[in-house]
């Protein structure tokens, strides 16, 4: 029983942690692993009452088979939990169980699809550090995957050995969405001296006009001068204040600008001269954005590059969306196939959903186009019987450790993970 502050108003609160048991049992073709935490508290932060997280987990592995089974339950989810389930990590990593798994059959009858988007050339990761990651970061995660003796495969290739049961042990596949001018500057070549293979899910819009994404700039430029208050302007269409000083508000100004221009019916170039008139507006230097590529795509020959040196170019879509409509989505699909056919000379057959929204009616209809799978950024190790329309991956951030992300490679933080299921749409942080 511990006793300590919580929140920013130092409530005290009881914590109990309790590791219930920790039983494992491995032979020749077998491994049972269970455990049990539960953490319990009843503090009253900012008027909030929390009580009560548990997770009981079980996994079993045979020849034949593999089946997993979690049961969660948690009211309220809070930092302290997730500091508890650190503990837990460490405990387990301590007591030998991060390998035990890592080596078991359960584990090389699963893939590990990692998903990236963008490497920081200046400060992305402080803007968006759900999609960009320092440079260190990144270098450091492809050492962890060496240093652990993971099986880094091509996708397509991992794909068809995990359906053919014939995956070597601590498969890995490495996926990066969007296809980022930094990927192409800084990724690119950290996977080429690791030797890793590497899949590009490449939307293909912005490849062909060289510009900076519209939706995503006008959030970086206001998160530049966030935590300020602007009068309206409106000409660029925004007729009432701007309040820039959370990321709430600087969504909804994000939110009526990409409104503004689908009413207008603008073209990609309008768009940028937006954009341009919004930096002009708060006082930013767009021309030196631009100069650096700050999120831009790769452009037509760089895509060619990577396509020609190793890197797997797969299915984005051409505009990045996912028409509800079966014409235009499979419009999408065939003019994002075509442009990466011309780019590198390949078919690709691979697909994931942009911004991981996804419907059923989307999976008869990325049949029809002939694609072979398709992620999504639900969190989970892929097995055999997963539909192929819904391949779940591991989106890593900034925000994970190194502990955490050492626990998905070997297959432990799967068997703890309490959310499977991702936001099918941006959620603002503050």
């Amino acid at each position: 029983m511990a006793r300590c502050a919580l929140g920013p108003g130092g409530a005290e609160a009881n914590i109990a942690f309790m590791f219930v048991s920790l039983r494992t049992r491995q032979d020749a073709s077998r491994l049972d692993v269970a455990v049990e935490y539960k953490l319990i508290w009843l503090p009253r932060v900012n008027g909030k009452y929390f009580s009560g997280a548990g997770c009981h987990v079980q996994a079993r592995s045979s020849e034949c088979r593999g089946s997993m089974r979690l049961k969660t339950e948690s009211r309220t989810f809070h930092p302290m939990l997730r500091k508890s389930k650190l503990s837990v990590l460490g405990m387990l990593k301590r007591a030998g169980i991060f390998e035990l798994v890592a080596n078991s059959r359960w584990r090389q009858q699963r893939l590990l699809v990692l998903c990236y988007h963008g490497v920081s050339q200046k400060d992305e990761h402080l803007w968006r550090p759900s999609l960009y990651m320092p440079y260190t970061v990144l270098q450091r995660r492809l050492a962890i995957l060496q240093e652990t003796d993971c099986a880094v495969l091509p996708l397509a290739e991992a794909l068809r050995r995990l359906r053919a049961g014939e995956l070597p042990a601590r498969s890995v596949a490495i996926t990066f969405d969007d296809g980022m001018y930094d990927f192409y500057k800084l990724a690119y070549p950290l996977l080429k001296g690791y030797g890793f293979p590497a899949t590009v899910y490449q939307t293909t819009y912005y490849t062909e006009h060289e510009l900076p994404i519209f939706n995503l700039m006008c959030s970086y430029l206001l998160w530049n001068r966030r935590g300020e208050q602007l009068n309206a302007a409106q000409e660029l269409g925004l007729i009432e204040p701007l309040d820039l000083r959370t990321e709430a508000g600087r969504h909804r100004v994000v939110r009526r600008l990409v409104d503004f221009s689908d009413r207008e019916n603008l073209t990609g170039r309008q768009k940028n001269e937006l954009a341009t008139r919004l930096a002009a507006f708060l006082g930013i230097d767009y021309g030196c954005l631009c100069s650096q590529r700050i999120l831009q795509l790769m452009n037509a020959q760089e895509v060619a590059e990577v396509g020609r040196n190793g890197v797997d170019v797969q299915l984005h879509t051409h505009r990045h969306r996912t028409p509800e409509d079966e014409v235009q989505f499979r419009l999408e699909i065939r003019e994002n196939r075509e442009r990466i056919r011309a780019l590198t000379g390949t078919e690709a057959r691979h697909f994931c959903y942009p911004s991981g929204i996804y419907q059923e009616q989307f999976f008869s209809w990325l049949e029809k186009e002939n694609v072979l799978s398709a992620t999504t950024c639900d969190v989970g190790l892929v097995n055999h019987h997963d539909p192929p329309f819904l391949l779940p991956r591991l989106v890593d951030t900034s925000f994970r450790t190194e502990l955490e992300f050492e626990s998905w490679l070997t297959g432990v933080g799967s068997l703890l993970a309490v959310r499977r299921a991702a936001s099918q749409r941006y959620m603002p942080q503050d």
